[in-house]
């Protein structure tokens, strides 16, 4: 089988695609070559004056490039920015909740977070929440969660989400957020499975691909000039689990060599914990109850 490319994506003429975090890494990736396959694209980014900067360079003559302000640390920017959405739009085909942040020091988000759950997972659980019934209504429509092979040092304290009680471990906390992203996931897609017309939700993770994402970090920093794979190919996952035909609700779709570090997208498994349905119920009731929202399953 010849190794999955974007050379399998059609031509996207009037699809609508939003991407979270598109200013940088695999989110920009994303963004280039959706617009260079004709689809409107959302950048949807905090840093607004940078992805300006970026549009001017990405915008093909079928394509339409929007550049929107969010910031998933801000419960408040999220319903802005999805509100917006919903006045504007009246179709969504792809959401691609791809921002996130990686080994940073200790803070909390402005609803009180800490940071990376906040980020990483509350901020898109809100996100994807509020704009689900225009997935909902838009025919084929995907959610695209991305988590990390980080996923497996993962190991949700419920009791102490927000790293109160214990002390700071940054890459657990990370571990964690993006376990939540994989529990959710396999939530929603088991919340929907008897439900027609329903969004595909799958999930991907890029390998080890060079990005932004570690710079915090000296060491990991130098050792992407050694064993990370070009940022082209980890963003791959991406588009395999948002548009290869052949992926289902509750795939996860991700670098699959040499212990999922490297290679191109291919259906793979997630480990024992992030399929753990007590968890996944518990995280969604926890989810809901820190950020007053619910999903609208019924209407």
């Amino acid at each position: 089988m010849n190794k999955w490319n974007a050379n399998y994506i059609p031509d996207l003429s009037g699809k609508l695609i939003i991407i979270t975090g598109a200013t940088s890494g695999l989110g920009l990736e994303n963004a280039k070559v959706l617009t260079n396959k004709n689809a409107s694209v959302v950048l949807a980014v905090r840093d607004v004056e940078k992805a300006n900067a970026i549009k001017s360079q990405m915008q093909q003559n079928k394509s339409k490039v929007v550049v929107e302000h969010l910031d998933l640390t801000s419960l408040n920017s999220v319903e802005k920015f999805s509100d917006k959405i919903l006045s504007n739009y009246v179709f969504l085909d792809v959401l691609i909740n791809n921002a996130g942040i990686m080994a940073c020091p200790y803070s909390k988000t402005q609803d009180g977070f800490e940071i990376q759950m906040g980020t990483n997972h509350l901020g898109h659980f809100v996100l994807t929440a509020k704009l689900f019934p225009l997935l909902r209504k838009t025919k084929n429509s995907r959610i695209v969660n991305v988590s990390s092979i980080a996923h497996s040092s993962g190991n949700i304290d419920f009791d102490d989400i927000n790293w109160e009680k214990r002390k700071y471990r940054t890459w657990n906390a990370y571990g964690d957020s993006k376990l939540a992203n994989l529990l959710f996931t396999y939530a929603l897609a088991r919340k929907l499975q008897n439900s027609k017309n329903s969004p595909l939700v799958v999930a991907s993770h890029p390998g080890y691909s060079a990005t932004d994402l570690q710079r915090h970090t000296a060491f990991f920093t130098f050792l992407n000039k050694l064993v990370a794979q070009h940022v082209k190919i980890g963003a791959l996952a991406n588009l395999r689990a948002a548009f290869d035909p052949k992926v289902k609700t509750g795939d996860y779709i991700g670098s699959p060599n040499f212990s999922q570090l490297r290679g191109h997208p291919e259906k793979v498994k997630s480990n024992r914990m992030s399929q753990d349905i007590n968890l996944a119920n518990k995280l969604w009731n926890i989810s809901e109850e820190l950020t007053k929202t619910k999903f609208k399953f019924d209407d």
